[in-house]
């Protein structure tokens, strides 16, 4: 399987960030863009659902924020959507309606589609999360070599040289992570993929196959 695009991995009706996302091809693309779409879309929103509590931090009045949270602009946290205690949420991060950020969870340059649940001692930095991508505790969306070079993309023979140097992971809808997984920067998993728990993920994951170990696929069972 080649580098996934965004219409592999993600039903744009399922967030705030279609707008952003729908010009563009791969989902990297998006990723320098996400603190300018956030702050404008903060300035659109309807005052009587969605409340401005600091400098480019919109919050919706549905949703349900721990005092011990902080959060950093420019953010929009959508309706209905849960921030745990101890959450760190630093700036250019859209969170869907319905969406959980969990205890000690830090969220860094991200787009998180609705529904989607981060809900225990994640990271996740540089990074798309489609629609009811699901975590495990422990999980780490890595986003930086260790040499600290720009990110190249490469899958099957293709190759794309990003110019970036913090590239996370980008989940396909209904991806699911087992604990403490370790997603490597440039990492795609495709929709309805699992991935199990312990497992380092590097490149592209299939839809619909569990990733069992590093670069062994099987096919999902319809359940």
């Amino acid at each position: 399987m080649g580098i996934l695009k965004i219409e592999d991995l993600f039903d744009l009706s399922h967030t705030m960030a279609a707008e952003l996302l729908r010009p563009l091809t791969y989902p990297h693309e998006a990723l320098p863009k996400i603190a300018d779409f956030v702050r404008a879309l903060g300035k659109s929103l309807p005052s009587a659902l969605y409340e401005r509590v600091s400098e480019d931090v919109y919050i919706a009045k549905s949703a349900k924020v721990a005092k011990s949270a902080l959060i950093e602009g420019p953010t929009v946290i959508g309706e209905e959507a849960e921030i745990r205690h101890c959450a760190y949420i630093r700036g250019a991060v859209l969170i869907g309606a319905g969406a959980l950020v969990g205890n000690s969870c830090e969220i860094k340059n991200a787009i998180l589609f609705d529904l989607v649940q981060v809900p225990h001692y994640n990271y996740v930095g540089d990074s798309i999360l489609g629609y009811r991508a699901h975590m495990g505790a422990g999980s780490i969306a890595s986003n930086v070599r260790s040499d600290k070079k720009n990110l190249v993309l490469r899958a099957e023979g293709e190759e794309i040289q990003t110019s970036l140097r913090k590239i996370g992971t980008f989940l396909g809808d209904n991806a699911e992570i087992g604990c403490n997984a370790v997603l490597f920067p440039g990492s795609s998993v495709g929709r309805n993929a699992i991935v199990y728990p312990l497992t380092r993920v590097r490149g592209t994951v299939p839809a619909d196959s569990i990733c069992k170990d590093t670069g062994v696929f099987v096919p999902r069972m319809a359940l």
